[in-house]
């Protein structure tokens, strides 16, 4: 018994801000001019981050946006997959600041993709993070923005 509980603290620590895939939910409140005919979007993101300093993790990370209409009957879903580069930095043990920049590419007929941005405070509980975020993607005359809740796994 004790070796399992040995072995279960060391696999649960070892997802603290260290190298390893990261994959993601969240849903979020639309914010701005997409919050007068969007009421909701959620995403999903994965990540394989490299620890390259103490505290300090950084990796590629993909995901997909979707923003849902009021009226479905007129408006179609506003959707993105930001293609970009992540960064973690734990304040404490866990306590982290992230953030999340690149490019979030339209998928939804008509709609251009932009400049993709994701500022992020979470608490890490070892395989499991609960995270804060303002996301968005600055497009022509705009962006699709909103402020989220998610969980995020280490794999």
């Amino acid at each position: 018994m004790r070796k399992l509980l040995i072995i279960g603290a060391l696999i649960m620590s070892s997802f603290s801000y260290g190298q390893g895939f990261k994959a993601g939910i969240n849903v979020g409140i639309p914010t701005g001019d997409v919050s007068d005919f969007y009421n909701l979007q959620v995403g999903a993101d994965v990540a394989y981050m490299f620890e390259v300093a103490d505290r300090l993790s950084i990796g590629p990370m993909i995901g997909y946006m979707n923003f849902f209409p009021e009226e479905s009957d007129f408006i179609d879903n506003g959707q993105f997959l930001p293609v970009a580069a992540a960064g973690r930095y734990g304040l404490t043990d866990s306590f982290f600041l992230g953030a999340d920049l690149g490019y979030g590419i339209g998928i939804t007929d008509g709609l251009d993709g932009g400049f993709y941005y994701r500022p992020q405070v979470g608490y890490d509980f070892g395989l499991v993070g609960l995270i804060t975020s303002y996301s968005g993607v600055s497009v022509d005359g705009g962006s699709w923005s909103s402020i989220n809740l998610g969980v995020e796994f280490g794999l």
